[in-house]
């Protein structure tokens, strides 16, 4: 399994506080905003990951994660000249995918509480025989007109239909920022033809899943918080989450150091030395008293 995190575009919901910062280098609280989708991924086991931003942006992500090895992930970036829709992620990242199943993450997504939906995806992608080549996820909404849509059998998890923003919602499952593929998506994606925003749309590829019976949805319990972080007030909002959830446990989210130790892509003097190479910041204090208690 391999990952994809899109971190392109230009940020304009976040006007002015992306002219002249990539909105996914953001602080969301005391975090990077690509720490999150990068975390899930680590979580879910996958330690080959492409990076999709700007050319001028792409340094300053070099120099934030450079290859991952710190992390004991490999970590490669691509660039996106334009933003022209998500499938174009998996053309850009044709060579990078191969033979391999893939995730997509969309770098402005925060996704956290009990990844067992996740872990079970995962499970399911990881079946060769389960027949099934492609996935979404169904989180309940009070407003998915507002989403892609999906409307499913809770019993088989079979997809019913799918429908992007509707008007009148055949449910109230919306489609969060992340998706696993095989690599047939690649030449799904290079069929998608733009749409009326002069755009490729993601709900075109899943169709192509769902038309051939090979779709499943993953349903999000209500234990997950799902955030998109692409406006000031959502932005805002994930910060505070985020300050709560960690001042009340004294655990960190998305701490990527930690979760490579966990996983065990590190070994714990590995850690050590990553963890001195830090500056003095509460971030090493965390990451120190976690290797005293924890590790």
């Amino acid at each position: 399994m391999k990952g994809i995190i899109l971190a392109g575009g230009k940020g304009t919901r976040l006007y002015p506080l992306t002219q002249s910062v990539n909105k996914h280098l953001l602080p969301v609280y005391s975090k990077p905003m690509i720490f999150y989708p990068l975390s899930l991924l680590m979580m879910g086991d996958v330690r080959d990951i492409l990076i999709i931003s700007n050319e001028c942006d792409i340094p300053y992500f070099k120099q934030v994660l450079g290859d991952g090895e710190n992390y004991g992930i490999r970590i490669q970036y691509a660039v996106q000249d334009k933003p022209s829709g998500l499938p174009e992620a998996f053309i850009i990242g044709e060579d990078f995918i191969g033979d391999d199943d893939v995730i997509l993450m969309l770098g402005d997504n925060l996704l956290f509480g009990d990844i067992e939906f996740y872990k079970s995806a995962l499970k399911v992608q990881n079946d060769k025989n389960s027949g099934i080549h492609g996935q979404i996820f169904g989180y309940f909404v009070s407003n998915p007109e507002s989403y892609g849509v999906v409307e499913f059998d809770l019993k088989s998890q079979k997809v019913l239909s799918l429908e992007e923003k509707p008007k009148v919602p055949k449910s109230n499952y919306a489609i969060p920022g992340i998706y696993i593929f095989d690599s047939t998506v690649v030449e799904k994606a290079k069929k998608v033809r733009p749409s009326k925003r002069n755009e490729t749309e993601i709900i075109d590829v899943i169709k192509e899943y769902w038309l051939e019976d090979s779709l499943r949805v993953e349903i999000i319990t209500r234990g997950v918080a799902w955030m998109d972080m692409g406006t000031p007030k959502r932005l805002l909002e994930a910060s505070n989450y985020v300050q709560s959830i960690e001042d009340r446990q004294g655990l960190n989210i998305a701490s990527l150091e930690e979760i490579a130790l966990r996983k065990k892509f590190i070994t714990r003097e590995e850690f050590k030395r990553s963890v001195a190479l830090l500056p003095a910041s509460s971030y090493k204090d965390y990451l120190i008293n976690y290797d005293k208690f924890f590790a």
